[in-house]
C-alpha cells in the first residue's frame, strides 16, 4: 500500500488540528494535505514515472514534509539528503539516485548547479517566487493516489558515509509503514502528543520515529532551526512537549548548560536519545539537569530507525537500550568468530543480526551488496549483520557493546574502545571522549584516548593521572597515549567519525 493513502486519511480525519509549526507559523492538517496534493499533481502534470526518484535537500522546514507527501502521492520515491554533506558525497548521492527534480532553498542553488553541471536535474526552491512554491500555488489539488505495491520503493536514504561513498538505503512502503505502526504501538503514541522535532528529517531519527508517527495518529510536531541547546531548552518550557529526541551531541549539550541551572522539563513521555553510544554520564547529567528520564534507542537505516527500545512504562537497566521491537524485528547474537547463538544471561558478546519487514530488501544501484549477491552484509534466509556486538540480559535486554570495526586487540586481547570511553567519561574534566588504536611496537595495538577538556588547563597528563587511579582502567584498558583537542570529528549524521580520527592518528 502507498504510505501516502495512510498520511492522507489521517490529515482528513483531523483537518482542522494542528500538524506543523516552526517559528510563529502553523499548519493545519487539511494545509498539510492540500500542498502536498498540489505539488502531486504538478509532479504528474511533469510526467513524473512511478518509481521516479524527488531530491529534498533541506533543513526541517515546513514545506519538507508536505513535498514528500506529494512525492509518494504521485508514485515517486523520495530521496532525502544530508544538508551536511560536503561536495562529493552529496554529488554522489542525487546522481547515484537518479534524482530529477530536488527541492531546495534559494541560497542552495548556485552550489547544486556547480556540482550537477549538465545533469538534468530540476531544482524546486522554497520561498517567495520559488519553483516550488509556484509548482503548489499554480497546480490544482489532486485526489489521484498512485497505486504501489508493498515492495516497492518509498525511500532512498543515503548513508553518512564514514565508511566510504554513501550507500543508498532502499526502504519499501512496507518497510516503513511496519516501522512507524510499530514506532506508535511501542510508545503509544496518540493524536494528543506534541513532537518537539530537532532532529533532521534527513535521517531515521528525525522522520520515521518522530514526524511519520507522530502525523498518522494527528498529533503535533514544531520544527526548530539551527541546533541551539538555548532554544530548545526554551521551546521544551514553553510548549511542553510529550514527544521527542535527542542526538548524542544535543544531550551532551543541554546536559552542560542545566548542569549549574537544572530546569523541569517533565512534559515528556518519551525523549529518545539516538546517533551513537552515548555514556552512562552525560545521561544521568541531563536527568539531574531536567529531569527526563529518557530512552535510549537502537537502530539503523537499514532498520528504518528503530529495533531496539523501551516501551514508556518500562524500568531502564543501566547500560541497556531496551528490547526488540518484535512486532518488525526478530533478533539473534551470533559470535563472530561463528558457533551457537549468545544466549540470554550468559557473558558471551554477539553481533547483533536482524530480520523482519522493518529491514531493507538492498541497496539502490548496489548488486553486490544484494541478499544473495555475497555480501558480508547478508548472512542468508534473510538475516542482515548489523556489524555491532551486543549482550543481552537473562530477560532479553541488549546491551550496546562496540563496533565489530572498532575493536582493539592489544597484546592479542580484545579491548572494547565504548567501555573504555564509559569510564572516562566519570572524569570530571572531560567533556567527550573518543577511543581508538593506534599502533605500538610490542602490543601491536594500544588503548589511546582522544579527549576534549571539560575546563582550562586540562592536560594528558593530568587525564592519565586519573585513568591511573580507575579500577577499571588498568592493564590492556588502560589508555597509554591521550591526545587532547577542541572538538571530535563527526559524520553528517552526527555519529563520532572513528575513521576519520583514525587517519589523523596513526
Amino acid at each position: 500500500m502507498n504510505i501516502a493513502m495512510l498520511l492522507r486519511r489521517s490529515a482528513s480525519d483531523h483537518a482542522d488540528r494542528v500538524a506543523l509549526g516552526r517559528d510563529d507559523t502553523r499548519v493545519t492538517y487539511a494545509q498539510y494535505a492540500d500542498t502536498g496534493a498540489r505539488f502531486a499533481a504538478h509532479l504528474l502534470a511533469q510526467g513524473l514515472a512511478p518509481g521516479e526518484r524527488v531530491g529534498f535537500f533541506l533543513p526541517n522546514t515546513l514545506d519538507y514534509l508536505p513535498g514528500l507527501l506529494g512525492v509518494w502521492q504521485a508514485g515517486g520515491v523520495g530521496v532525502p539528503l544530508n544538508v551536511l554533506f560536503p561536495d562529493a558525497p552529496l554529488r554522489h548521492a542525487i546522481l547515484d539516485s537518479g534524482a530529477t527534480a530536488v527541492v531546495c532553498l534559494p541560497d542552495d542553488v548556485e552550489r547544486l548547479q556547480r556540482l550537477l553541471g549538465d545533469a538534468p536535474v530540476r531544482l524546486l526552491t522554497t520561498g517567495p517566487g520559488g519553483g516550488f512554491t509556484e509548482a503548489v500555488a499554480g497546480s490544482e489539488p489532486t485526489d489521484t493516489v498512485v497505486p504501489r505495491h508493498d515492495a516497492d520503493n518509498a525511500l532512498i536514504m543515503y548513508t553518512s558515509g564514514s565508511t566510504g561513498v554513501p550507500k543508498g538505503v532502499r526502504q519499501t512502503h512496507r518497510n516503513v509503514t511496519a516501522q512507524v505502526e510499530a514506532v506508535i504501538d511501542w510508545y503509544a503514541i496518540t493524536g494528543d502528543d506534541h513532537a518537539l522535532n530537532c532532529m533532521p528529517l534527513f535521517h531515521v531519527g528525525g522522520l520515521h520515529l518522530i514526524s511519520l508517527p507522530t502525523l498518522l495518529r494527528g498529533g503535533r510536531i514544531t520544527f526548530m532551526g539551527k541546533w541551539d541547546p538555548l532554544v530548545w531548552l526554551d521551546l521544551a518550557t514553553t510548549l511542553r512537549p510529550t514527544y521527542g529526541g535527542l542526538i548524542s551531541t544535543m544531550l551532551i549539550d543541554v546536559g552542560n548548560r542545566t548542569a549549574g541551572s537544572p530546569v523541569v522539563l517533565d512534559s515528556f513521555r518519551i525523549c529518545m536519545f539516538g546517533g551513537s553510544r552515548t555514556p552512562n554520564t552525560p545521561i544521568e547529567r541531563l536527568a539531574a539537569g531536567t529531569g527526563i528520564q529518557g530512552v535510549e534507542i537502537y537502530g539503523q537505516t537499514e532498520q528504518n530507525g528503530l529495533a531496539i527500545s523501551y516501551r514508556p512504562d518500562e524500568p531502564r537497566r543501566t547500560g541497556s537500550m531496551g528490547r526488540p521491537l518484535s512486532q518488525v524485528v526478530e533478533t539473534r547474537l551470533v559470535p563472530p568468530t561463528g558457533g551457537p547463538d549468545i544466549e540470554p544471561g550468559s557473558d558471551g558478546v554477539g553481533e547483533l543480526w536482524v530480520r523482519g519487514d522493518a529491514v531493507t530488501p538492498g541497496y539502490w544501484n548496489r548488486p553486490d551488496l544484494e541478499p544473495g549477491a555475497g555480501s558480508e552484509k547478508w548472512a542468508g534466509d534473510g538475516w542482515f549483520r548489523t556489524g555491532d556486538l551486543m549482550s543481552s540480559d537473562a530477560d532479553g535486554y541488549l546491551f550496546y557493546v562496540d563496533r565489530i570495526d572498532d575493536m582493539i586487540v592489544s597484546g592479542g586481547e580484545n579491548v572494547f574502545p565504548q567501555m573504555v570511553e564509559e569510564h572516562l567519561a566519570e572524569c570530571p574534566d572531560i567533556a567527550e571522549v573518543a577511543v581508538i588504536g593506534t599502533a605500538h611496537e610490542r602490543w601491536v595495538e594500544q588503548v589511546t584516548a582522544i579527549v576534549v577538556p571539560a575546563n582550562p588547563g586540562v592536560t594528558a597528563e593530568s587525564i592519565a593521572e586519573w585513568a591511573s587511579t580507575h579500577p577499571d582502567l588498568r592493564g590492556i584498558s588502560r589508555p597509554r597515549r591521550i591526545e587532547i583537542v577542541d572538538a571530535l570529528p563527526r559524520t553528517g549524521s552526527g555519529k563520532l567519525n572513528r575513521p576519520e580520527l583514525r587517519k589523523e592518528y596513526p
